[in-house]
């Protein structure tokens, strides 16, 4: 089973750091953290503001995830970390995330066949972004947004 790691901005409204919004200069911002699994379902998300780097929020959405069956986990450049790397490995899987251009190592360990299949998780915020509560942030609470989220994604399981 491969694991995919992908975030996508959301703008909505709000001023508290606390409600996972911040101001950037196209407004303000919230993102969505998604995990999905290999058919593209969503399994959990992580709710962070717009300012927030990828790599600070991505171990608390690996450790919400049994990767116990996981062989590999697939993220994009966004999540390139040397120790982000390391945490991957402590839970017991391999990571398939490509360096960053500007790195000294090089790209030999990447799979780059599986990497396409980076385009799942590209689906799963497609769909999810059919609701319009889920692209427009109209919740100004957090918790509100969360749940708005998950009745998304459990609208999602439920095509299954």
């Amino acid at each position: 089973m491969a694991l995919i790691l992908k975030r996508i901005s959301t703008v909505g409204g709000g001023n508290e750091v606390e409600q996972a919004i911040s101001k950037s200069v196209a407004g303000r911002a919230t993102k969505i953290h998604l995990a999905v699994d290999a058919h593209g379902n969503p399994i959990t998300f992580i709710l962070s503001d717009g300012t927030t780097h990828d790599v600070k929020v991505a171990p608390d959405l690996i450790d919400k995830v049994d990767l116990s069956d996981t062989e590999v986990l697939c993220a994009d450049k966004g999540y390139d970390s040397d120790a982000l790397r390391a945490h991957i490995e402590q839970a017991g899987t391999h990571d398939n995330i490509p360096r960053k251009r500007n790195t000294q190592s090089s790209n030999d360990h990447m799979d780059w066949d599986l990497y396409k299949v980076r385009h799942l998780v590209e689906n799963a915020f497609a769909k999810l972004k059919q609701y319009r509560a889920v692209a427009i942030r109209f919740d100004k609470l957090k918790q509100s947004y969360e749940n708005t989220v998950a009745l998304a994604c459990a609208y999602i399981w439920l095509k299954l």
